[in-house]
């Protein structure tokens, strides 16, 4: 681990935003180990940081973009600190009947140049998501930033994508939790 990879831990750990127990993760999967970004996100002074560098990692493969687009509830902070620092619009996907939309007014023009901003990705459903949503919408997805990648490499998708942490922990199928993990009571923090 690097000295960013470590710095960036620390600030997860410092502002109890890595979290061990008995977790149920929005994927529907169960795992000992959850990300609570809300927790780092109630520090600007973090969420400062942690924007910065990401940026930082966005501009180094060369992502070009004029919008960001973070999926609510758990991209909002940092999408719009990313956006804010790269002097760029920032707008926000919203669930809508169980779907995320563009509400409030949001439109993109053609070809319009998006960075779709998230905290954490486990398996990569709202990402996605955010892609059908900006080509339904016209624009272009040049990118992917997220805080967190815990997918262990297997969220992929048809742009480029970067992350300031990769940490993959275990996750389980419901029917499939070890026994040692089935005795800790089980919690569903949200995203």
């Amino acid at each position: 681990m690097d000295d960013r990879q470590k710095e960036i831990l620390d600030i997860f750990t410092r502002t109890r935003a890595l979290l061990e127990g008995h977790f149920v993760l929005r994927s529907g999967l169960h795992s000992g180990h959850y990300f609570q970004c809300a927790q780092v996100c109630q520090r600007m002074d973090a969420v400062e940081r942690l924007a910065e560098l990401l940026l930082e990692k966005v501009r180094s493969q060369g992502l070009k973009f004029e919008t960001v687009l973070a999926p609510a509830m758990g991209g909002l902070v940092i999408g719009q600190e990313v956006a804010r620092q790269a002097r760029a619009r920032f707008i926000f996907a919203e669930k809508e009947n169980n779907v995320l939309v563009m509400r409030r007014g949001f439109t993109l023009r053609p070809g319009e140049p998006v960075l779709v901003v998230e905290d954490v990705v486990t398996r990569g459903g709202r990402v996605v998501e955010c892609l059908d949503l900006v080509r339904q919408t016209g624009g272009t997805t040049t990118g992917i930033a997220m805080l967190v990648d815990r997918s262990a490499g297997s969220a992929r998708f048809a742009v480029p994508a970067v992350s300031l942490l990769e940490l993959s922990f275990p996750t389980y199928p419901a029917d499939n939790v070890p026994d040692w993990l089935a005795k800790i009571p089980v919690q569903k923090p949200g995203s």
